[in-house]
């Protein structure tokens, strides 16, 4: 999701290939044998040397030192990579055992949610001072770490609407319906080698 926000907002475009994880072509693993998703092959030159980016982190940081044209790194940008470090590092940790509780025994989920909120409390503070994360612009620190707030979010999301972060809350909300966001959700079919090439961001109609 952040891969594609970064394209999106760099105004780029890219051959696209939706994959299903569960039915791995041999194409994808070729280019990158670890088969994780998103993973980003890019021609250089003569198209004889191709450079594989296989981190969506690393996709967002290529996409807007091509293009920025909305200005994301406009930022202090050590702040930006502590704050997107802490998101990758620590609360990823909490939040993939928040959602997947029953095969991490060792605390329950209110244990994992609440270890999880520690972050989100010092991002519900930056929002109390700004509309984004690090000023009244998006940056590149919203990009990177939004997808993340959202799957915990999505877990229940009952209960992550009654939590005392208001800033964080609305900022998630006015994610969700912006338009480049809306995007990024659109549906695309899996990939076959016999289909036509399928040009990301794109016309709609051609899915």
């Amino acid at each position: 999701m952040r891969a594609r926000l970064g394209i999106l907002f760099a105004e780029l475009k890219v051959e696209l290939r939706e994959i299903v994880l569960k039915d791995k072509p041999a194409q994808m693993l070729a280019i990158s044998p670890k088969g994780t998703v998103p993973v980003l092959e890019l021609a250089e030159g003569d198209s004889s040397v191709r450079l594989v980016i296989e981190e969506s982190r690393e996709i967002l940081e290529w996409a807007l030192q091509q293009n920025d044209p909305h200005g994301l790194l406009s930022v202090d940008l050590a702040s930006a990579g502590a704050l997107i470090e802490r998101n990758d590092n620590e609360f990823k940790h909490w939040l993939d055992r928040y959602k997947y509780a029953d095969r991490h025994p060792e605390l329950t989920q209110l244990d994992y949610r609440q270890n999880g909120e520690v972050f989100l409390q010092e991002l519900e503070g930056l929002l109390a001072k700004n509309r984004y994360l690090l000023g009244e612009n998006i940056s590149i620190a919203d990009i990177g770490i939004m997808p993340f707030v959202r799957q915990f979010a999505h877990v229940d999301r009952e209960v992550f609407y009654s939590l005392p972060y208001p800033n964080l809350q609305q900022w998630l909300r006015d994610w969700l319906e912006h338009p480049i966001f809306q995007q990024v959700m659109v549906k695309y079919p899996p990939w076959q080698e016999s289909d036509d090439l399928v040009v990301f961001p794109g016309d709609s109609r051609q899915l």
